[in-house]
């Protein structure tokens, strides 16, 4: 029996060290855990480092909170306006008379219409261009000389959850390469709403942080659509280089403003810096781009200082991209390339020579407009544009009377509990306010190890967590006063009374847990930290309640000298 009991206060002690060492144990400013220092053992210093390794939602830290919703109907239709130039230019490539290849979208629908001079080759092409054009998102129609790909519903679900996705990738990497700290972000809203969700703890002033999330990279290099040997073209205005080319913008051209430069430059050079004070000129591009942006070796996107302390960023191409960038440098020399930056041609430099893997994005950049903007080429483009449909700024004053509300509640709650205790089952209520501060520790240490963050919401989790684990112990307690009627012996009646309880206990704890698991499933943010923390709270307990508890019964039982005819309960 000593045996036995001696391994279980080596179990306790060690288990009780451990969550101290969690909670105590020092980080430092990066949230890495380093040695300790004399400071730490202050009371000053454990404060300090009880607030490092607790972390708080944004209802107690303040913050920002960003309800954001991806434009998927936008994304779908460049889906679509992409596919009607690869399905004209695959027909083209195989031979058919094309009349005519367009995009169409209205209603909710999106499709391609192709249009040949020749009916009889209708069913040829339905089936041929397929294999040269990705159209799987597209069921064909045929109607006299003109074939329709439609944009199927379960396509359009599935291409939609697929931009959300991503957008939820690059938005993560976004605000962790500025450093927000234990950002909540997921989606939001009813299945097919297409919104995001975003909290900020900490974070006042979240403009920069916004322009940055919602921040378009788009980059492509193209051809400047010039004939050889006739110099680089600027229009007036879009109508003048519509009128240009004959009044009809042709599938593979596009018009795109153009910051006039002092003259074009050699691909590579430095010199030529825009004039803000010129209007705006235009330049007609060929599409599709030669390179675009998901093509960017995006860890090399770098800001530096150029020619007259102007910022530029630098990037480098992927093995396959740079291969196919070299092959047409090669076949174009003496052409102008357009370096585009979300649907703006920032420079226009003339190929004077094979280029491979690299290049650079020149104009009037500040050092954080340079930095912001290789920050959003290295994370990747936006499938679709984002749009902010709720915000909202808690501020740090709110989160102060929040946690002072929630501790001031917990402990009063505490309190009142651990006196009736005493009050009501005397020594045996010492027992019961040893297990439940032992659960209080567990549990602050559970929320750190798991790296949960603690809610107004996950307070009330905590006190609530104070009434389970008061009610396992009156559970056992009254069933130990019923053995004790029935004239069992007091070591007996300790025994049986822990058994029998433990069922209960069991019962009320899982049922308890399961619940919360839904509301962790299908709640947001601030009921998940509920969740969390009672559920935590739930798991400890049956450690605490049952096992410390039994122990120091047992502990009390085995003492010399103590009658075990009578028990204080």
């Amino acid at each position: 029996m000593k045996r036995n009991l001696t391994q279980r206060w080596i179990i306790i002690a060690a288990v009780t060290l451990v969550g101290l060492f969690v909670i105590f144990r020092p980080r430092d400013a990066e949230g890495n855990l380093r040695r300790p220092t004399a400071h730490d053992f202050t009371f000053a210093g454990l404060k300090q480092t009880l607030a490092g390794n607790i972390h708080l939602g944004l209802d107690l830290r303040g913050g920002s909170h960003l309800v954001m919703q991806v434009q998927v109907p936008e994304y779908l239709q460049r889906l679509t306006e992409n596919a009607a130039v690869g399905v004209e230019k695959a027909a083209k490539d195989a031979g058919y008379d094309v009349k005519e290849s367009r995009p169409q979208v209205g209603g909710g629908n999106y499709q391609v219409v192709l249009t040949l001079n020749d009916a009889s080759k209708v069913s040829e092409a339905r089936d041929e261009i397929p294999r040269k054009v990705d159209l799987s998102a597209f069921s064909p129609a045929v109607n006299g000389n003109a074939i329709t790909w439609t944009m199927t519903g379960t396509a359009q679900s599935t291409l939609g959850e697929q931009a959300v996705d991503q957008a939820l990738k690059i938005i993560e990497t976004r605000i962790n390469a500025v450093g927000v700290s234990e950002p909540t972000l997921q989606r939001h809203g009813a299945t097919g709403s297409h919104q995001i969700l975003l909290q900020m703890p900490g974070i006042q002033d979240p403009e920069r942080i916004k322009k940055l999330i919602v921040g378009e990279s788009r980059l492509e290099l193209m051809q400047v659509a010039s004939p050889q040997g006739q110099g680089f073209r600027t229009f007036n205005s879009e109508q003048e280089a519509l009128a240009d080319l004959g009044g009809q913008l042709p599938p593979d051209r596009k018009i795109l403003p153009y910051a006039e430069r002092d003259e074009p430059t050699a691909a590579g050079d430095t010199q030529g810096q825009p004039k803000p004070s010129q209007p705006t000129k235009y330049v007609v591009v060929q599409t599709p781009a030669i390179v675009d942006g998901t093509e960017l070796r995006s860890a090399d996107a770098r800001s530096r200082t150029g020619t007259d302390s102007n910022y530029e960023i630098d990037f480098t191409l992927k093995p396959n991209a740079a291969q196919k960038f070299g092959a047409w440098t090669g076949a174009n020399i003496g052409n102008f390339l357009a370096v585009v930056l979300n649907d703006q041609v920032k420079s226009a430099p003339v190929i004077k020579g094979q280029i491979t893997d690299s290049g650079m994005i020149e104009g009037n950049f500040t050092k954080q407009s340079a930095e912001d903007l290789a920050m959003t080429l290295r994370s990747g483009a936006l499938p679709a544009k984002l749009v902010y449909l709720e915000e909202r700024t808690v501020g740090p004053s709110l989160g102060a009377d929040s946690i002072r509300a929630g501790v001031t509640a917990s402990l009063v709650g505490l309190l009142l509990v651990v006196l009736f205790m005493l009050f009501y089952y005397r020594g045996s209520g010492v027992n019961a306010v040893v297990a439940l501060l032992l659960n209080m520790i567990l549990t602050v240490a559970a929320l750190i190890m798991f790296d949960a963050t603690l809610t107004l919401p996950g307070i009330a989790g905590l006190i609530l967590t104070i009434g389970m684990a008061v009610d396992s112990n009156v559970l056992i307690f009254e069933r130990i006063r019923e053995e004790m009627g029935t004239g069992k012996t007091i070591p007996s009646a300790v025994e049986q009374g822990f058994a029998r309880a433990f069922v209960t206990i069991i019962d009320t704890h899982v049922t308890t847990i399961v619940s919360s698991l839904f509301l962790f499933v299908f709640g947001t943010g601030p009921i998940r930290g509920f969740s969390v923390t009672l559920v935590l709270g739930l798991l400890v307990n049956l450690f605490s309640a049952v096992y410390v508890s039994r122990t120091i019964f047992i502990w009390h039982l085995n003492q010399k000298g103590r009658r075990a005819d009578s028990l204080s309960i």
